[in-house]
């Protein structure tokens, strides 16, 4: 068993939450509560591993996040 990291923001315009699993191609979804929204990421991270067949050990690894400021 292998434990992967989503990225989840809220979209207020559709009003749901919505997942990635960087670095897993077609890995991303939306629920209307998080609870939601993880079972959504975990049936298509699922899907996609079974997909690529490849082993999730060759998957990346979440190493963490940064903040970048830019001026607009």
């Amino acid at each position: 068993m292998k434990t992967f990291t989503a990225y989840i923001q809220w979209d207020p315009e559709t009003r749901l939450y919505v997942g990635i699993v960087p670095g897993i191609p077609g890995a991303h979804t939306q629920g209307a509560t998080l609870d939601e929204l993880q079972t959504n990421l975990k049936e298509v991270l699922e899907l996609c591993l079974e997909e690529d067949k490849g082993s999730p050990d060759n998957s990346p690894t979440f190493v963490g996040v940064q903040q970048i400021e830019v001026a607009v």
